[in-house]
């Protein structure tokens, strides 16, 4: 029974095969995915033109209105714009980021007293127009927060957390910027992966074993490297700050108990709208690196995945899919006999895994530890943390439990040499 089946797959991988070697190999340039940057933009644009000043000085300067009770104030009397000027795909960007950072300093300005019922049409309006031509929702996700939200501070530097700064910023002051510079640095190390994930693919559909144990090394060394990234946050981020100041900007109004019905936008629909905040489930990166390896959650995970997947750039999302409809990695391996890309293989499962695994403990170190010292009012000079927030990530999940199942099933589909 067990050859039958292996007999059927290897025929179903020829087919697929057959059928994909019709069209171009895998490449990134067609994703509009960076050789040398990945998921993240190249470079992001820094500026607009003088008629979009009201945006810019506004998020310019939003952690100083916002501890001072005045953003909601100056949004309120910010005039109208029109999207028409923004050109290109760069300013468009650009222009979801102001907007995305006034949108949740406006909303939770006052913490979780007084969350207002509606945004603005003065912002409400442009955020939706820009958010609906870019193909993302209006609210700050992770391209906004992380991928289009950096900057050299020497142009001709190294890209190094020296040498970065943020775009705009929130309240947090340096955790803030160190929260944002660490996750691209994670994102900057998982660039070769990226690369190594394509040469992957190709090599599968080429029946080269050469280049796949290639790339499979390549893969698991980039892995570590976003683990050692990963590291830096203990180095640049106050778990203190991160719990009761940084953590509600992140937040959305989808599976929040503290805004349970949603947000009106303004001139755009008179029912709330819901959307996730902020989560690293939005990270294009992971769920790629899941789709080549064959690694498939729990039903409940995989649900709040594919939601998260509606928050990325629409050429990431493509990309996913392609990666998702190429031939079975596993599979291939499975059937090949080869100790050697059987161990290759298992070794790049084990560095995600590993990986998954300290950000469980960062997790811990910057939300439950921070729960419990809020609990103890050792934090009693910082503003009261969300209570909404206390057992949930900012996407919404109950964070500690989808961090250990994703973990977990990564584990499990690891190759018992045996098979």
């Amino acid at each position: 029974m067990e050859r039958l089946h292996m007999t059927s797959t290897v025929k179903d991988m020829e087919a697929q095969k057959r059928k994909l070697k019709k069209s171009p190999p895998l490449s990134l340039e067609r994703f509009h995915i960076s050789e040398d940057y990945g998921f993240l933009f190249p470079d992001p644009l820094k500026e607009l033109s003088h008629y979009y000043k009201p945006w810019v000085e506004i998020a310019s300067n939003l952690p100083l209105m916002i501890e001072s009770h005045q953003l909601r104030v100056r949004v309120d009397v910010m005039p109208l714009l029109s999207c028409h000027l923004l050109k290109d795909h760069r300013e468009l960007h650009l222009a979801h980021l102001l907007l995305s950072f006034i949108t949740m300093g406006y909303v939770w300005q006052e913490g979780e007293k007084n969350i207002p019922k509606v945004l603005p049409r003065n912002l409400a309006l442009p955020f939706v127009e820009v958010s609906r031509t870019l193909g993302l929702p209006p609210i700050l996700v992770h391209s906004d927060l992380v991928l289009t939200n950096w900057k050299k501070k020497d142009p001709d530097g190294p890209l190094e957390i020296r040498n970065l700064d943020t775009i705009i910023s929130l309240p947090g002051g340096e955790s803030l910027k160190g929260f944002v510079l660490v996750t691209l640095l994670v994102e900057k190390a998982a660039v070769p992966g990226i690369k190594a994930l394509v040469q992957a693919i190709n090599a599968v559909l080429q029946s080269s074993d050469d280049d796949l144990l290639q790339a499979l090394e390549q893969l698991k060394t980039s892995i570590a490297e976003m683990t050692n990234a990963l590291r830096k946050m203990h180095d640049y981020v106050d778990p203190a700050i991160f719990y009761a100041v940084i953590r509600i900007f992140l937040s959305g109004w989808k599976d929040n108990p503290a805004i349970p019905e949603g947000l009106i936008y303004e001139g755009v629909s008179e029912k709330p709208l819901k959307y996730s905040g902020g989560s690293a489930a939005q990270s294009t990166t992971f769920h790629a690196f899941d789709e080549l390896l064959g690694v498939c959650h729990s039903k409940e995970s995989t649900t709040f995945l594919h939601r998260m997947r509606e928050y990325m750039p629409p050429s990431h999302r493509a990309f996913l899919e392609e990666v998702h409809s190429a031939p079975s990695l596993r599979e291939y391996i499975l059937s090949s006999g080869s100790c050697l890309l059987r161990e290759a293989y298992n070794q790049c499962v084990k560095a995600l895994a590993e990986l998954r695994n300290h950000h469980i403990s960062i997790v811990a170190k910057y939300i439950l530890t921070g729960a419990a010292k809020a609990k103890d009012g050792s934090m009693a000079n910082l503003p009261g943390p969300p209570h909404a927030l206390a057992e949930v990530g900012t996407g919404g999940t109950a964070v500690f439990k989808f961090l250990k199942s994703v973990r977990d099933t990564t584990l499990g589909v690891i190759i018992d040499q045996s098979d």
